[in-house]
Order: structure tokens, then C-alpha cells, then sequence
């Protein structure tokens, strides 16, 4: 669905329990790749272009901000967006520690920004979907300074992180034609999205629902009710012009379970919208080894096949 206007992770994946923790790094919010506007104050890391800490907005006196991972050679000039969410918690960590996670995108030719939003418990899932529809809008409005195409955005996240993938690809709109603000002017259309043990229906969650797992008491963010859940479940939003879509989930993800990427695959699928889903079926929130590498490969894939040249005006 198009608007007319306007993960949690665990900080260790062990076979026999899971565990969440907030305020995890970003190194832990990424498994799969274990294996694997002023730009002037930027540094050179190998092959890759580290721009930290650039502002995309403000809220309560307070930046919001990327960093950015810019391929020094060889660009395809597509963005790839990475949505750094635990929790729907948002953790800086050195982005000169994190450059190599995201190697199997830059290698590609792809400029990867580590998009951070406002965290919980301090704000709420719909101010972090605000935050991050706001990101969007600031790159493509700045594209041609990140020397990308503004018609090739791609996003992924895990756990809470794809969730923010999903909304951005369901629940998007082309900006406020009024605003005075030029990036507000800006659509937060992406062209592709790849998330990973995703969340889709927030309101089995929330703090009223009888189907809501204790283990959810841990997270602040949760403690809604389903009337507001409902605004933020990217199931809620699903049309035939909604974004490509990658679904990764594991089929023992006691956080997460499977359903929630079932349900919303099945609603691709009845709407026609381009999407696949992978099931991993001895994973749990996160993958490991052989799954760790197929996700990646997947990923890279799919962002290939939908931000290449060449391919933006199929996948819009």
C-alpha cells in the first residue's frame, strides 16, 4: 500500500535458548554477514569509502543519523539501506568495525548506509517507522551527493529491522507536495526489500492479544495495544504496487515464529506482488554457517536482480 501522504535480535543465537538483549552492536545484528549534508569528513577503509555519522533529521534537539559505505571503485550506483534496529532499539557501534558486514553488497558495486532511528523505550515502533520513511526520503534527496540513482533503493533489516524493512516497502508514499521542506517533498518508495525473521503482524504481540508469548514482556516497544499494533503490521498494508520482496525465516525461531513470514508471503502472493520466501528449517532468530551463507547469497541476489541497471523500472 502506498500512502496518500505523509529486530529485536538476540545478542547470542545458541541452539538450546534464545536470548534478547537491548543495546546489542551492530556486529551482532548481522549473523549472515559474519561469513561472508557534509561528506567531507570521511575515511578510507580498504575498497570502501566510510562516511560516519551523517544527519538526515532531528528530534528533540537530537541527530539522527547514517553512516555511509560507498565502494571506491566499481559502483553500481544503486543504495542499499541497512536498518540498524534490536528491539526496535537502535545501537551505534564504529562503522569502521561494521564495514566488513556489509562486504557482499559493496563488492557488488552497492553504497550501503547504516540507517539509525529513535530507540526504544524512549520512542515508540511508529516514531521508528517515522524516522526511518524520513531517511529515505533525505537520500534520495540528496542522491546525487551519494553519487546513487534515487530509482534504486533497496532496504534490509532482522528481527525488529526487517519489520522497518517491510513497512518501508509496504507503506510508503511520494511525500507532501505542501511541505516546505524539500526532503518532506520526497517519496520514501524503495525499490526492493530483504528481511530477515520479520515480524509482520504486530497485534499477536501486543499486550492485549491472548496469543502474545511471554518473552515479549521484555521489550518495551511491545507494550501496546492491538488497535495500535495494527498501524505498524506491515501485514496490514499489503498491495499489488508494494516492493520486490525477499523473506528470510527461520523454522525454529521461537522469537519470531515462521507464521509471521507464511502470512505475509501468502499475502504477497494473493496481491501479485513480486516476493519469495526461504525457510531455514533448523534455524532459529538468526542463522549460522550454510544458512548464514545461503541468506547472504540470496540477499545479494535479489537486490542484484531488482537495483541493477537496468532493472529499476521493473521493480518500481
Amino acid at each position: 500500500m502506498k500512502l496518500a501522504r505523509g529486530c529485536w535480535v538476540p545478542s547470542v543465537v545458541v541452539p538450546s535458548k534464545q536470548t534478547v538483549e537491548f543495546g546489542v552492536p551492530m556486529r551482532s545484528l548481522i549473523p549472515a554477514f559474519v561469513v561472508s549534508l557534509t561528506l567531507t569528513n570521511f575515511v578510507s577503509a580498504g575498497e570502501v569509502t566510510i562516511t560516519p555519522d551523517v544527519v538526515y533529521g532531528h528530534k528533540f534537539g537530537l541527530a539522527k543519523t547514517f553512516d555511509v559505505f560507498r565502494p571506491t571503485e566499481n559502483s553500481n550506483g544503486a543504495a542499499v539501506l541497512f536498518m540498524v534496529s534490536g528491539g526496535w532499539y537502535s545501537a551505534w557501534t564504529p562503522p569502521e568495525e561494521t564495514k566488513s558486514m556489509f562486504r557482499p553488497l559493496t563488492e557488488k558495486g552497492f553504497t550501503v548506509f547504516a540507517v539509525r532511528h529513535g530507540s526504544s523505550p524512549k520512542f515508540s515502533i511508529a516514531e521508528a517507522v517515522a524516522d526511518v520513511r524520513q531517511s529515505v526520503r533525505f537520500i534520495r534527496n540528496h542522491a546525487d551527493q551519494f553519487s546513487i540513482d534515487p530509482d534504486r533503493i533497496g532496504v534490509f533489516g532482522m528481527s525488529a529491522g526487517g519489520h522497518l524493512s517491510l513497512m518501508l516497502g509496504t507503506a510508503s508514499d511520494e511525500g507532501d507536495p505542501e511541505a516546505t521542506d524539500p526532503v518532506a517533498q520526497t517519496s520514501n518508495r524503495v525499490q526492493a526489500v530483504v528481511a530477515y525473521v520479520a515480524p509482520t503482524d504486530l497485534q499477536v504481540m501486543a499486550k492485549d492479544s491472548p496469543d502474545r508469548l511471554p518473552v515479549y514482556d521484555r521489550f518495551p516497544a511491545l507494550e501496546i495495544d492491538q488497535a495500535i499494533a495494527a498501524k505498524d503490521s506491515p501485514l496490514r498494508y499489503v498491495t499489488l504496487d508494494d516492493a520486490p520482496t525477499l523473506l528470510l525465516a527461520g523454522g525454529k525461531d521461537e522469537l519470531v515464529p515462521i507464521f509471521h513470514s507464511r502470512n505475509i508471503q501468502a499475502a504477497f502472493e494473493r496481491e501479485g506482488v513480486t516476493s519469495r520466501l526461504i525457510e531455514f528449517p533448523e534455524a532459529g532468530h538468526g542463522f549460522d554457517g550454510e544458512d548464514a551463507a545461503k541468506a547472504t547469497k540470496a540477499m545479494v541476489a535479489w537486490f542484484e536482480a531488482h537495483l541493477t541497471e537496468g532493472s529499476s523500472e521493473e521493480s518500481k
